[in-house]
């Protein structure tokens, strides 16, 4: 009855009004935060809602549940209880202007969140960086593996691709290296070409998927995971045996134009258009031909060129995630992206949910900060979280947010019954 009454009581709280809450937390995390940690005697702020504490140190657990009442909980859920109405309102004058806007102020507020939050510490910057470029690649792996239906193991190859590429360009026309020696451009203008480097990383990633797609393509059944996993390989042991980007030394010296705005804004961009391609008509086809390739194709579907164009597609993100990834380490090795890299991008697939842009966010949010929370754990950690997995596969075969349609519209809009009339 609590449960239900708490549930009712915040069912008109609309994703302005938790966003609002959010930032009063982490503005008193900002300001308050280390007081409040000294008086609960925690060593210092927690990193990661203080889930590495009390594994290292489960008698400091009260304290940090504590903190985390304090600072999150109470704050995020008084003030978006009691901003409801204002928020509603506020959303619902929002919708007399064109969508982008409100999607524009909501964005701007959650960006807000995130600075604020991570500006805490070095590491947290890092974790929520490599958890959006998580994002980006469960996003374009879920395109093939989701809405195709098909199998692909390539993705970590596309990452490669794309990263390389991307360092090439920047370290060659920006930066001082041993291996292409002196700048060729001024350094200043590298964070305004960098967007060009990414693009070039994608490109790259996509003319190599063709190499999968042609003859992948013309068959059926499991070949696109056997051609794809070997191509894996084959770019693996390519880039190792190719000097001129170091060989299994890997390649350094990228210049660090990855910051938190460009990965957020790149992020923001690929759900944006990966949300706008799997709505379209070719999206529709993809659906069309997972369900039934050959009722597709009787229905005028091109089933061979729609398979190939979300291939593409897909493997281009892949490369704008790798170029970033590359430019957030500062560092790119082969060995990266080896097997490992595969299991974790599927796992954030297959854990999130199939078909869903939704079900690759939390899969990728979820199983990152995860992986991070469970890092003092060592070896144990590779216990957990595959037992999590088989646990969902059991309960949940197709994810946890599976073929659910993300319409922005529906999660921005008011709350209340007068607003929505309005």
């Amino acid at each position: 009855m609590i449960f239900t009454k708490l549930r009712n009581s915040f069912s008109q709280v609309p994703l302005l009004g938790w966003l609002l809450g959010a930032l009063i937390a982490v503005v008193l995390e900002h300001y308050l935060g280390d007081a409040l940690a000294d008086v609960v005697m925690l060593p210092k702020i927690p990193v990661l809602f203080g889930f590495v504490i009390m594994i290292k140190k489960p008698l400091l657990i009260p304290s940090v549940l504590i903190f985390v009442l304090l600072i999150y909980a109470l704050p995020i859920g008084a003030v978006a209880r009691l901003s409801a109405p204002v928020a509603n309102r506020l959303v619902a004058w929002l919708f007399k202007f064109p969508t982008i806007i409100s999607v524009g102020v909501h964005l701007g507020f959650l960006y807000a969140i995130l600075h604020l939050w991570s500006d805490i510490s070095a590491y947290r910057v890092l974790t929520l960086k490599l958890t959006m470029i998580a994002i980006m690649v469960t996003l374009s792996l879920n395109v093939v593996n989701g809405y195709m239906g098909e199998f692909s193991c390539s993705h970590p190859a596309f990452m490669a691709l794309g990263a390389y590429a991307a360092s090439v360009f920047t370290v060659l026309l920006f930066a001082k290296d041993k291996l292409f020696g002196p700048a060729l451009l001024p350094a200043a203008l590298g964070p305004y070409l960098f967007p060009i480097a990414l693009i070039v990383g994608g490109l790259v990633a996509a003319v190599g998927a063709l190499a999968i797609a042609i003859p992948s393509f013309r068959t059926r059944g499991d070949y696109l995971a056997i051609i794809s996993l070997a191509f894996m390989f084959i770019v693996k042991s390519m880039i190792e045996n190719l000097e001129i980007v170091g060989g299994p030394r890997g390649l350094s010296s990228q210049p660090n134009y990855a910051n938190l705005p460009t990965v957020f804004l790149w992020t923001v961009a690929c759900v944006w258009i990966i949300n706008n391609f799997v709505r379209s008509t070719l999206g529709k086809a993809l659906n069309a031909v997972r369900d039934d390739e050959m009722a597709a194709n009787a229905m005028t579907v091109n089933t061979k060129k729609t398979k190939i164009v979300a291939f593409l597609f897909s493997a281009f993100w892949a490369g704008v995630a790798g170029g970033l990834f590359a430019h957030v380490l500062r560092y790119v090795n082969p060995g990266t992206f080896g097997l490992q890299k595969l299991a974790e991008v599927l796992a954030m697939v297959y854990f999130g949910g199939l078909n869903s842009v939704y079900g690759s966010i939390v899969g990728a949010v979820s199983l990152s900060m995860l992986g991070e929370a469970l890092r003092p754990l060592e070896i144990f950690k590779w216990i957990i979280i595959p037992l999590l997995l088989i646990l969902v596969m059991i309960y949940r075969p197709t994810g946890l947010v599976a073929f659910k349609e993300f319409d922005v519209k529906k999660l921005i809009k008011p709350k209340n019954k007068q607003e929505k009339e309005i």
